[in-house]
């Protein structure tokens, strides 16, 4: 792994705004697709830290709230270049999605319509489909050590796919790898094992939490209100892009009547076609509700408790690694984390390869990424001039 400065270099800083600028751009297809860019880039090509370091990052950022890559580029920034860097990295992974949100929801007000991305899409999803399932080939080597994370993994991909909450299959799967040193620690202390917390004790309380935090009923719009919604977002969301949008029909539909399900069905579209984090969705709402302004303030809003929640907990991952039961709980999280993303892949997949050219783009774009290890950045890239071509 690589030492870290007390005071982190320009040359640390410039790599790191470069690397997570150039993601930024090309990032699409969701948090897996993302997290699976950063590690071929930040593990595979410059070798700034282990793929077990890398794994044990996956597992904290999927333990917080908010949105996973995002937190991802926050923790390499940490890694590389301190406090300094966990800036740099998230403010230039979410400045492309941003200001290309930005620009869609100026057009969107504009002439009254969202840009169609079928085209572009046609070509870069097939990669996208490839980068995923190479990242987790290469992280899945690391995480399952043994048959049984083998088979938590397989548990946990099977659960999640049946319906069961993302949160909920990361925590049973942490609580399933770490007992076993818990369990002999007990037994070797008392004799007996005493009867164990529910997990739903365990996973109620995220839910608990965000029921209390109050909700505003209909109100005058103010940027204000706007902040405060976001950031309360921001700070109790685990999930993905549609669990977002659930979020944010409750308050802006709902209760505050601040938008129309159409208005904000049009903003998560947008938040999936564009590159870089969903969450950019905050950005075109914030601009049809306030303006610049308003764009501005919702944007941090949703994304300021993703620094906090990184800069808190980064300090604590090794030390749970040194611990017996945090790192059997944490291995569990890892693979657990690595089955969900493989549920995502298979469900991206059913919509990307959809005939033989797109199939032939995917298993082309796999070796290239295997093989020749040419930058998965460069291959999106040539997957949507593919797609421009063959539409």
């Amino acid at each position: 792994m690589s030492e870290q400065a007390d005071v982190p270099s320009t040359e640390r800083l410039a790599e790191l705004a470069t690397l997570f600028l150039k993601v930024g751009v090309t990032a699409f297809g969701g948090p897996a697709a993302h997290i699976a860019m950063m590690e071929d880039e930040v593990v595979r090509r410059r070798g700034w830290m282990t793929r077990e370091h890398f794994l044990d990052l996956l597992g904290a950022t999927n333990l917080i709230p908010g949105p996973n890559s995002t937190e991802m580029a926050i923790h390499i920034g940490r890694q590389r270049a301190g406090w300094v860097g966990l800036m740099v990295a998230g403010a230039c992974f979410i400045l492309p999605a941003g200001c290309i949100t930005l620009l869609l929801a100026w057009a969107y007000m504009s002439f009254g319509t969202r840009p169609q991305a079928g085209l572009l899409l046609y070509g870069v999803k097939p990669v996208i489909i490839a980068v995923v399932a190479q990242a987790l080939w290469s992280l899945g080597r690391t995480a399952v050590k043994s048959v049984p994370l083998g088979v938590l993994a397989l548990l946990a991909a099977t659960i999640n796919a049946l319906g069961a909450s993302e949160l909920l299959v990361l925590v049973l799967a942490g609580l399933v790898a770490g007992a076993p040193p818990i369990i002999s620690r007990v037994r070797g202390k008392l004799g007996f094992l005493p009867a164990a917390v529910p997990s739903s004790v365990l996973t109620g309380i995220p839910a608990f939490v965000a029921a209390k935090l109050p909700t505003a009923a209909a109100a005058p719009f103010t940027l204000a209100a706007l902040f405060l919604l976001f950031l309360k977002v921001g700070s109790v969301l685990f999930g993905s892009g549609y669990v977002l949008l659930a979020f944010l029909r409750a308050d802006l539909v709902e209760h505050r009547h601040w938008l129309t399900n159409g208005q904000l069905l049009d903003a998560i579209a947008i938040g999936q076609v564009t590159p870089g984090p969903v969450f950019s969705t905050a950005t075109f709402i914030g601009y049809i509700l306030g303006g610049l302004g308003g764009a501005v303030v919702a944007t941090v809003g949703i994304f300021l408790p993703s620094f906090l929640f990184v800069a808190m907990s980064g300090p604590l991952v090794p030390r749970l690694r040194r611990s017996p039961v945090a790192g059997g709980f944490l291995d569990g999280v890892n693979v657990g984390a690595l089955a969900l993303m493989a549920v995502v892949a298979v469900t991206l997949a059913r919509d990307a390869i959809v005939d033989t050219r797109t199939a032939l783009l995917a298993a082309a774009s796999a070796f290239l990424l295997i093989r020749a290890r040419v930058n998965s950045a460069w291959l999106v890239l040539a997957g949507a001039g593919l797609g421009l071509v063959f539409q």
